[in-house]
């Protein structure tokens, strides 16, 4: 029998800790919101429906997260506990037989986990999940019988001086037949303050009433403890950003990527990486990067949204955004490519260069000091240490084409919209206004004059007594 899913996301903490004016749930891990990661998680599932229970800045969320709307919204008004959420979602529930309820503050859980909790818990069970803590304060203790069945979880400002010595405890992600929650959530927030509780409305206490009423708990614990912590400040949040990181690099490793310094990697995006690779310290990589075999990458390097074909060599200290660099082309260091820009093979871009919306034909080098924009070079070009590409007039951006074997010299001004035939040498210092026929030779330097008496007479007669 299928069994027809849904998902709460609990998403209602005000993240005052964070004392930050972004809501805590857009808080970033690895370039991705903390409540982004979990619901792209919770997607693999695949559920009916996943439900987000939100507190303050809703509409800051779905506009973040949600712009196609895949989830249903639900505003928990008054933050009175976890139970108290939940009771928001239950109207969304209809037609489902089984809740998944999760934490939009806890982002590093792996959908193998959940699935493994999933498989574990007939639908008519009750599931949650534990972890072993060497130090439990903090968190609900689970206790079981001597037979080692839970019997309930008991908070840790309710806990007795026994129960606190628990080291097994709470890490959440309750699996519940949405039939049996849709009984016990009302009851748990009606009677919230009749005990020393301080009205807080606990989820927790669901084990117990599931135990009682003699139904099946089962619990099941991560493979890593890293996967079920929670975020509330920015401590916190450094150390799983710093974990995450880490994971990435082990996993790039034990690919065959070669890291030389594994804690100075970074990734914040969807990133492939061939065989060969060999990555220096202090790169970031972002968005989506496809990275070919026998690359290699040096040190300070920021990679964007772009492609890097097999053999390229990036310099440090080079910025990439955008960017497809073809096989064997070498870029940097200290070069800047925006864009747009795409380099074909055995291109070489050098030192202080900028290329934006530029494509770069076979053997064509940019080595100093210039910019290229919005412009189509052909094959094994050559642009001088300063030359420019003028390509905007204050209005619109123009394009320049430059053809097969033409030759810049340093310091050229092209002011486009221009083309500049096959085999065309420009003289260095010239400036280019107008298209330019195949195989010519052109300079419009200005012939340089020595100006006298340009110094103020005080100092000539100074200058003078001197070399008298």
């Amino acid at each position: 029998m299928s069994i027809k899913r849904a998902v709460i996301v609990l998403a209602a903490g005000r993240g005052t800790r964070m004392h930050s004016t972004l809501p805590k749930m857009l808080q970033p891990i690895a370039g991705v919101p903390l409540l982004g990661r979990l619901l792209s998680t919770v997607s693999q599932l695949h559920a009916a429906k996943t439900i987000v229970v939100y507190g303050e800045h809703g509409e800051a969320l779905q506009q973040a997260l949600d712009t196609e709307g895949r989830f249903v919204w639900v505003e928990q008004a008054e933050a009175l506990g976890t139970a108290h959420a939940v009771l928001q979602a239950l109207p969304h529930l209809e037609g489902c037989d089984q809740v998944l309820i999760c934490y939009g503050d806890v982002p590093l859980i792996r959908v193998e986990t959940l699935n493994r909790l999933l498989s574990l818990v007939p639908v008519d069970a009750l599931g949650f999940m534990t972890m072993a803590v060497p130090n439990p304060q903090g968190y609900g203790r689970i206790v079981r019988n001597t037979q080692g069945e839970v019997l309930r979880i008991v908070e840790d400002v309710d806990a007795s001086a026994q129960e606190k010595i628990i080291q097994e405890v709470n890490a959440g992600f309750f699996v519940v037949p949405s039939s049996h929650l849709v009984q016990w959530i009302p009851k748990l927030v009606q009677n919230a303050g009749k005990t020393e509780k301080k009205s807080e409305h606990y989820l927790t206490d669901m084990v117990a009433m599931a135990h009682q009423a003699g139904i099946k708990v089962d619990s099941v614990q991560p493979i890593d403890s890293w996967e079920v912590s929670g975020v509330n400040d920015k401590v916190q949040l450094a150390a799983l950003e710093r974990h995450f990181q880490r994971s990435e690099a082990t996993r790039f490793m034990q690919q065959g990527v070669t890291l030389l310094d594994p804690d100075r990697f970074d990734v914040r995006g969807e990133v492939t990486i061939g065989q060969d690779v060999t990555i220096d310290i202090n790169v970031l990589l972002e968005g989506r990067v496809s990275i070919g075999n026998h690359v290699s990458i040096g040190p300070h390097v920021s990679i964007k949204d772009s492609v890097l074909e097999d053999g390229v060599k990036i310099l440090a200290n080079t910025v990439i955004e955008g960017a497809t660099i073809g096989p064997g082309a070498r870029v940097g260091p200290f070069a800047r490519l925006r864009p747009g820009t795409v380099l074909w093979h055995d291109v070489k871009i050098g030192n202080f260069v900028e290329l934006k919306n530029a494509r770069i034909g076979f053997g064509s080098k940019v080595n100093h000091l210039s910019y290229v924009g919005d412009a189509l070079l052909g094959s094994h070009v050559n642009i001088g240490a300063g030359a420019i590409t003028c390509n905007y007039d204050g209005h619109m951006k123009h394009q320049t084409t430059i053809e097969d074997k033409v030759r810049i010299g340093a310091n050229t001004s092209l002011i486009a919209p221009l083309t500049i035939g096959h085999g065309t040498v420009v003289g260095a210092g010239t400036i280019l206004k107008g298209d330019v026929a195949a195989g010519q030779r052109i300079h419009n330097r200005v012939q340089h004059r020595i100006v006298d008496n340009v110094l103020p007479q005080k100092n000539m007669a100074s200058q003078q007594q001197k070399k008298d």
